[in-house]
Order: C-alpha cells, then sequence, then structure tokens
C-alpha cells in the first residue's frame, strides 16, 4: 500500500515501487509504528463489517485509535517523520513539516525550541511537548515524558529525595518509588502541588527515562522450524497472536504467513455469545492444530484443546441432579400463555370443589 501511494512517491521519487516497498518493510523492522502509521488505517483489515460503516466516522474512530498508540509511546523530536510528528496531539500535517524543516538548520536541544517552529503557538505546545523526546539535550527532563509545566513539581520531588537531575540520565533513582510510598503519594503529591495521578506518572517516567512503552509487551514468539503451512501437522500446540475477530472465530498468527482460524464453538468448553466476549486483538493465546488443509489455505485450531488452556466464559451445565443434566431452558419463566393456563384450571377447580359441596 505504502510503495504506490503518493507519500511513498514524494518520500522515494527516485525509486521504483519495487524499491519502496523493500525500504518500508527494513523500516518496519527498526520501528514498527514510524513505518506502519503511513498507511491507511482502512486499508488494515479491521473486522468483516469494516465496509457496511459510513467511511467517515470509520476514519474518526480508526484514526484517534492511531493518534492514541502514537501519543501513548511518544516520538524523538530530532528523528520523527511528518507523517509520525503529524498524529501528536496538538500537531497536523502542515505544522509537522514546519518541525522538519527548523531542524534541518539545527537539531532541538531544547523543547522550548519548538516555540520558534512557524504556525506553533503556546496552545499547541501545551498539547504536543509531553510526547516528544529530546535525547542528549540540554534539559535531562526532556528525555522523559513528564511535561514542561511539571518541570518545578519535578525537582521539588528530586530535591526532597536527595537527588538531582543528573541522576536521572545516570538511572540512579532506585529507590525513589519506594521512598514516595513510604511517605504516601497523597502526603508527597501536596507538599509539591500536583495531583496525585500525577506524581505517579512523573515517577515512573523518570524511574525509566526515554523508557518505550512497546518494551513492556510480550515479545513475538518465532520458531525456525514453522515457516510455512507445509510445516505444520496435527497436534501441534502452539503460542499465537489474534488478529482478527469475528463472530464465528477469531483468527490466530501463529508465524507461518496464513492466520489460523479458531471456530467460536472451539474457543472454550464454556458458554460465550459472541469471541469478543472473552478474545480480542493483539492478545497471546495458545492453540492446537486441529487441521491442515494446504490447497485451500485454511489452518484450523483449537483453544480449549490445548494443554493448560483457560476455563472462560460461564459453564454449559448449571447443576446435576441425580445424574442428570439440567438444561438452563427448564429453569425458564413461564410464560403468558402457561400462567393464563394456570389460572383457569385453578378456577375450574375452585369451581368444581364448590359444587361437589351441594
Amino acid at each position: 500500500m505504502y510503495s504506490a501511494s503518493k507519500l511513498g512517491t514524494e518520500e522515494f521519487p527516485e525509486y521504483g515501487v519495487e524499491v519502496r516497498s523493500a525500504i518500508s518493510i527494513a523500516r518496519r523492522l527498526q520501528d514498527p509504528l514510524a513505518e506502519l502509521i503511513k498507511i491507511d488505517v482502512k486499508s488494515i483489515g479491521v473486522g468483516q463489517y469494516q465496509h457496511d460503516m459510513p467511511h467517515k466516522r470509520l476514519d474518526e474512530v480508526l484514526g484517534g485509535v492511531v493518534e492514541d498508540c502514537v501519543n501513548s509511546v511518544g516520538v524523538d523530536l530530532n528523528t520523527a517523520s511528518p507523517s509520525l510528528l503529524s498524529h501528536i496531539a496538538g500537531l497536523n500535517a502542515s505544522v509537522s513539516k514546519n518541525i522538519v524543516e527548523y531542524r534541518k538548520s539545527k537539531l532541538f536541544t531544547d523543547r522550548y525550541e519548538l516555540l520558534s517552529v512557524n504556525k506553533l503557538g503556546p496552545k499547541a505546545f501545551e498539547q504536543c511537548a509531553g510526547f516528544l523526546r529530546i535525547l542528549g539535550g540540554k534539559n535531562p527532563y526532556d528525555a522523559t515524558a513528564v511535561h514542561p509545566e511539571s518541570y518545578p513539581a519535578l525537582e521539588k520531588l528530586l530535591s526532597r529525595y536527595g537527588y538531582s537531575s543528573a541522576d536521572i540520565l545516570k538511572s540512579n533513582l532506585g529507590s525513589l518509588k519506594a521512598k514516595v510510598e513510604a511517605d504516601g503519594y497523597e502526603k508527597v503529591a501536596e507538599a509539591i502541588g500536583v495531583g496525585e495521578i500525577t506524581l505517579r506518572d512523573i515517577v515512573d517516567d523518570v524511574m525509566r527515562p526515554g523508557r518505550d512503552v512497546r518494551e513492556d509487551l510480550p515479545m513475538p514468539v518465532l520458531r525456525s522450524d514453522l515457516l510455512s503451512m507445509e510445516d505444520l501437522c496435527e497436534g501441534m500446540e502452539l503460542s499465537g497472536v489474534v488478529r482478527n475477530v469475528i463472530d464465528f472465530g477469531v483468527f490466530v498468527d501463529i508465524g507461518v504467513h496464513q492466520d489460523g482460524l479458531v471456530h467460536i464453538s472451539e474457543i472454550t468448553d464454556g458458554y460465550i455469545s459472541t469471541p469478543s466476549d472473552v478474545l480480542s486483538v493483539g492478545q497471546q493465546v495458545k492453540v492446537k492444530v486441529i487441521g491442515v488443509d494446504v490447497k485451500r489455505g485454511r489452518i484450523s485450531l483449537s483453544m480449549k484443546q490445548a494443554s493448560g488452556a483457560p476455563e472462560l466464559g460461564r459453564p454449559k451445565r448449571i447443576r446435576r441432579e441425580e445424574n442428570k443434566i439440567i438444561d438452563r431452558r427448564d429453569n425458564r419463566k413461564p410464560n403468558f400463555r402457561e400462567k393464563k393456563e394456570d389460572n383457569i384450571n385453578n378456577k375450574l377447580s375452585a369451581l368444581a370443589k364448590k359444587f361437589n359441596k351441594y
């Protein structure tokens, strides 16, 4: 998609589609987020009813998800592309290009230099500053996710426990969190003049400057002996990642270039109305191969047959009574017709008893 797009042509006008495609694939290995945001989100399969939704609303929702991801991770102000910068809160395509033009003359060494960028005013700076990182700049705080407006509070926090800004670069704040917890977050937050939630964020950020939240995510499981469908056989147990959730099951990536299907009946022994009740995209699962059709390119998987499968959903059986399974339908409330018939029968019985006296 990228290689034939307008953006791909603008970035590499001297190369053909094949070379641009190879460059894009190589970049995805270096930083997947920075490269994948260049692809129109509608080009990524997001469900079987994607094309039935209003396009404008779909663009808004998917665009919002992409922005959340970019802002959660943050970007390097001196290396980020205009496409990546445009997804930062407070920035648009025009301002992002101006940032790139500005740093061609000199790299950013301080976040406040952003105010010198054309069309980037105080309001935009207030929104974007906390998501833009500067590594090796004048101020060590600029390498963290702490917003400039919280720098005074951070200085108070460090001085309170005998630390300095240099300790951030040296990662010499090992006991800071323990000291804050010992004094109590509420008490320390009041002392430095911020909210408790803000204090928790500040402590987490300075403990690991330059931290990438993606480092905390589970790493992909790759096997050198599984490269294609031909390498699969029934009975194999593998780890995979849920790629798509639909009404009749989920598609799981197991690393063989073809996603396998876990039918809803193979997800769990419990009762679930839809797979989305217990599974979501990106979730790691353990599956067992129960069928491989190389000719048709289909892989059948099972979660409930895999060893150590978790119990998901509600139990299908409510209780056992004298070795007899009681179905939920046996506990259903009588409908209106049943109530009416019972009422009539009761009245007839009462009348019969009354006339029998005579």
